[in-house]
Formats: structure tokens, sequence, C-alpha cells
């Protein structure tokens, strides 16, 4: 079915409108969950190693998205388009699996209740493969630079709608009510955006189950193949390997620590909703700086420089929170809790912002490193693995700070989440990028080497 709207892939502006709303609604359920529920869960009781596991969770589809490659680029219908058959499909998933959840009491069901998210976001992650398939097939390649900051602004501006606006509307309406809200966001996209689209017909492909089954096996053993040939071809691809899996730079102030502080320091939805959306702000301004920046004075002494600095505020408010003694997690129900002070509460908000002002700074140009290291024969199988990496990262450390924090308290998680981020620092100056050859890469042969940069 499509509906009698304008073809939006028709053309340059319509194609930049259609994937940041695409992208927007992969921010929404993230902002949500991560921000929004992970608020309401620390306000309702539950501790911050469960609320750890639970974003822990939300990480873990997108660090497994590359399996829904093949599948998606087997398995689709060419009446109703390849990839926008995924899309929609991958959309309706989400809309109902938070209508599931909806009902749900997650500080007696928790178990339940991540189940179910993990399932959204699992849909969430393949609808991203299937976009960025969608992108790749009818962008031009003269919009593709423009394109891809449309689709990562879009995927903020959804986090700061699913996060902050829904904070900010639980002043109004039960906090349940916003499940509809997001849900209406989503669907309008599906409707204005998903629906109407004419994606392009692609190429034959097999069509019986078994011919396409054995395609996706295939496609899969191909992907392992080539990443483990891209990992282990260089020695700067195996360097990357090991910064993409180990904590490169603080963590905590960007994961569920932040809203498990904010809430038991006593800020109202509110307050919390506008720390996220200046937070997502500064990031994003932070991003095309710190990429600016990285083209001009380098993108390891930049990078590195950068890292570090996401331990100062970190450091500080760790120190902060021991001198005045709040060692431990809170019940924010609980009779007669303390009253932080008002530097303490000052501290923490000039210290969320800070360190996203940095992490900011890096996002973009980690992002460029890894694409400088990546051996262009095998680039789009290697790149993907270090993102699929680097989501792995934020879901363990999100689950191993939960846990820090009720057997060590705050000020120990904040001081070792700042010593294990500088691993990245550390190894930082032997990943060394692959330099240009003067052969083509289209020409290198499968087997042949590719030269090591002089130190």
């Amino acid at each position: 079915m499509r509906l009698p709207f304008p073809d939006l892939l028709a053309t340059r502006w319509g194609r930049l409108t259609a994937f940041f709303m695409l992208y927007m609604t992969e921010g929404i359920p993230l902002g949500f969950t991560a921000t929004a529920i992970a608020t309401q869960m620390r306000r309702q009781g539950l501790g911050p190693e469960a609320i750890g596991a639970f974003v822990a969770s939300l990480y873990l589809p997108w660090a497994f998205k590359w399996a829904a490659g093949p599948v998606v680029d087997t398995i689709s219908s060419d009446r109703f388009g390849r990839k926008r058959t995924w899309i929609v499909l991958m959309q309706l998933g989400m809309i109902a699996t938070l209508l599931i959840a909806l009902p749900i009491d997650y500080v007696k069901h928790l178990g339940l209740f991540t189940a179910i998210i993990l399932v959204h976001n699992a849909f969430c992650a393949t609808q991203d493969v299937a976009i960025d398939a969608l992108a790749v097939n009818v962008l031009h390649e003269d919009e593709r630079g423009t394109a891809n900051g449309f689709m990562f602004a879009g995927a903020s501006i959804g986090q700061a709608v699913g996060g902050s606006l829904v904070l900010f509307l639980t002043a109004v309406v039960p906090f349940r009510t916003t499940y509809f809200f997001v849900v209406g966001m989503i669907a309008l996209v599906t409707v204005f955006i998903a629906l109407p689209l004419k994606e392009p017909r692609g190429p034959a492909r097999p069509s019986p189950v078994g011919d396409a089954m054995a395609a996706i096996g295939r496609e899969l053993w191909a992907f392992l193949m080539q990443t483990w040939t891209a990992f282990t071809g260089s020695r700067a691809a195996v360097i990357g390997l090991a910064y993409a899996i180990l904590p490169a730079g603080a963590y905590a102030l960007g994961l569920a620590l932040q809203s498990n502080v904010a809430v038991e320091l006593g800020l109202s939805d509110n307050q919390v909703g506008q720390l996220a959306l200046y937070s997502t702000v500064i990031s994003a301004i932070g991003c095309v700086v710190g990429g600016w920046l990285s083209d001009r004075f380098g993108r390891r002494k930049t990078l590195g420089f950068f890292l570090a600095c996401t331990a100062l505020p970190t450091l500080w408010l760790a120190w902060t929170m021991q001198q005045a003694g709040w060692i431990h997690a809170l019940d924010p129900r609980m009779a007669n809790r303390p009253v932080p002070s008002a530097m303490l509460v000052q501290t923490f908000w000039t210290a969320c912002l800070v360190y996203n002002a940095f992490q900011g700074l890096y996002y973009g140009i980690q992002s460029a490193l890894f694409m400088d290291i990546t051996t262009p024969r095998v680039a789009a199988t290697q790149f993907t693995a270090y993102m699929a990496m680097l989501n792995f990262t934020i879901s363990y450390t999100a689950r191993w700070q939960g846990w820090a924090i009720e057997r060590f308290g705050y000020p120990a998680t904040l001081a070792a989440d700042a010593a294990l981020g500088m691993i990245g620092v550390i190894i930082l100056p032997m990943l060394r990028p692959r330099p240009r050859t003067a052969k083509p890469a289209a020409e290198i042969a499968p087997g042949e080497a590719i030269p090591e940069a002089v130190p």
C-alpha cells in the first residue's frame, strides 16, 4: 500500500527529509527507554544495579545488528519495496512492543519488561540496517555527506523527543500516557514517510525459501570471514579491535548513573528533561567542532586529548560527592532522606554538561579514526564490526557500573570509570592509521599485504 503523497526519494530535499525523519524514529525509543523510563525506574525505587542491567540490554541488539544485514538483503518484497518493507514492519514491531510493555509494572516484573524492550530495540536496530541499505541505494554520491549529517541530527533530535520531551510531558499527564505519545510519533513517520516511499526495484535475488536461507548463510559466513581477515590483516586493525572493545574515555555521566544521581539529588522530571536536552544540544555541537579540529590538528592528538578530558568532570563529581558524604545510593522514596547541598547539585549539573561537551568532541573523531584504519577492500564489513564492538562496550560498561554503585558507592564507581577510560588513551598512540597507497583500493589483490605506517 502506498499513500498518495509525494515521492520523497525523487528529489534531493525529499531524500534528506526522509532519512532525517527515519533516523528520528531510531533516536526516539533510545531517549524514551534510556532517559525517561530509566528516570522513572529510579524514582519508583529500583536500584542502580537493576537499572544498569536494563540500560545495558538496550545496546545489545545494536552490537549484533550486523547479523540482520543478510536477512534484510535477501528476504523481502519486490512489490512493496525491499528495504521499505523492512522499515515499515520494524516500525510496526516497535509500536507493538511498546504497547505490550505499557501495562507491565517494571518494578515487579523487571525481567519481563526488559525482555520486551530488548525485542523493541532489536526491531529498531534491524530498521537501522534497512534504512542504511536504502540510503546506499538511493542517495547520490554528492549528497551522502549532507545526508549523513541530517541522519545523525535526526537521531539526536529523536533522543531529545523520546527523553526530554517525554519528561516535560509528565508534568501534565501520567507517565504511562507518554507511551502513546512515543507510539504516535513513530506511527506518524510510518504513515507519512515510510509508507509513501517509492523504492527503486532492485536486481533479481533467490526466491525459493531454501535458496534464500542458503544465501543468508553464505552472507553471514562471508561477513565473519571478512571480519576476521580485516581484524588480523594489519597491526592497526588488531589494535583498533582492542581499542573498540576496551573502555575509551569515561562513560558514567552518559549512562544510567546520571539519571540515578539526578533523581536522588531531588531533580524533578522537568529538570532531568532539561539536563538531557542541554546535554544533547551541547554534544551535537561538539561533534561538529571535534571533527573540524581533528582535520586541522590530527585525529589521534585531538581524540586522546578529549578522551582524557572526559575524566575531569567525572573525577570532579566523584570528589564532590565524597566530600558531601553522598556515597551510596538512596531510595528516593525514603522518609527524611538527606537533602543535598546547592553546591552538590550545581556540581552535578555542570559536570554533566561539561562531560557531554567532551563526549561530543571525541565522538565524531573516533568514527573518523576507525575509517582511517579500515581496509578499503573490506570497508563496510570492518567498519560495521568496529561500531558493533563499541556498542558492546557501552552495554557491559552500563552493567558493571550499576553493580559497582550498589557495592562501592558513587564516588568509587566514578573514579573507577575515569581510570578505566584511560585504557583507550594508552592504546591510542599505537593506533596508527593505514597509509594511503599508490595503488587504488580496488586494485589491491585479496592476499596482498597493505603497507604499515612508518613509526
